[in-house]
């Protein structure tokens, strides 16, 4: 198993000296088709020596897409943490099966001539509802964000600092076992659709299992899949509450929950991910 993908979070400080990478300029080189691509200034996106995974798994979604714009909704995706992605990659996209109602497609990054992630979306028409289960609100929730305080001003990884205003989630001074929760939105501006945004946000927090690490070290995610359950969601100020918790941690991995619920605590997001936690 190779783990390239970084994330030192305790201990980094970064700093945005220049004018950040919009998300329109992320997004704009991926045309739908096959072949290369440059991202130019990526590394406002970075997270240590490779793109940040909300924006890698974003780039690869844009790309299907773009490549079949008739597409429904998203309702699911499965993400593979490969290998460093940086500014020079090669794109692809292929239906792997159209139904009446789902449609399943893969997408893949390449970089350097290898696989650094690949990615199976799936893709279907909303139906009558034959089952109704309303997701229930965290007992402990935390109020609208600006009654948080603002965290991770100048610290985490530059991509938090060029891109993320990040406040508290729950009570700093509590005893959270392995789970991080926080409000998070973009500080820019944008025309995403509300799944790209799910996407690009979907991946902000750090493991859980960071808070319980008896050793400071690395901490590398190795997949994610996330099924979407609200593909129409607008979360009023863009605020979208974030929860990263670990499930079980031993011999070296951490299998993880992520979710994400909307301002008024509606979940819209439901994540699992298996992270390898070093030192």
């Amino acid at each position: 198993m190779r783990v390239v993908r970084w994330k030192v979070w305790t201990g980094l400080f970064a700093f945005a000296t220049r004018r950040p990478m919009t998300i329109a300029s992320l997004l704009d080189p991926i045309t739908g088709k096959p072949g290369p691509a440059r991202l130019d200034h990526a590394s406002d996106w970075m997270q240590g020596r490779t793109l940040y995974g909300g924006a890698s798994a974003l780039i690869a979604f844009t790309m299907a897409q773009r490549a079949f714009p008739d597409l429904p909704p998203l309702r699911a995706g499965q993400i593979g943490f490969v290998a460093p992605i940086g500014e020079d990659i090669e794109l692809s996209a292929e239906v792997i099966r159209q139904g009446r109602n789902v449609t399943q497609v893969r997408s893949e990054i390449r970089s350097d001539g290898k696989v650094a992630l690949t990615a199976f979306w799936l893709f279907a028409a909303e139906r009558e509802a034959n089952a109704v289960q309303d997701t229930e609100k965290p007992h402990d929730w935390p109020g609208a964000p600006h009654d948080n305080a603002v965290t991770m001003q100048g610290q985490g990884p530059s991509f938090i600092q060029n891109n993320f205003e990040i406040r508290f989630g729950r009570d700093k001074d509590a005893d959270h076992g392995a789970t991080i929760r926080r409000w998070a939105r973009l500080t820019e501006e944008h025309s995403l659709d509300p799944v790209s945004k799910l996407i690009l946000m979907g991946d902000v927090m750090p493991p859980g299992a960071m808070r319980i690490m008896q050793r400071t070290g690395p901490i590398s995610s190795i997949n994610w899949s996330f099924n979407v359950l609200d593909p129409h969601t607008r979360s009023d100020g863009g605020w979208y509450l974030a929860e990263n918790a670990s499930q079980h941690a031993a011999s070296g991995y951490s299998s993880e929950r992520l979710r994400m619920w909307d301002r008024e605590g509606r979940q819209v997001l439901d994540g699992l991910q298996c992270v390898a936690v070093f030192g």
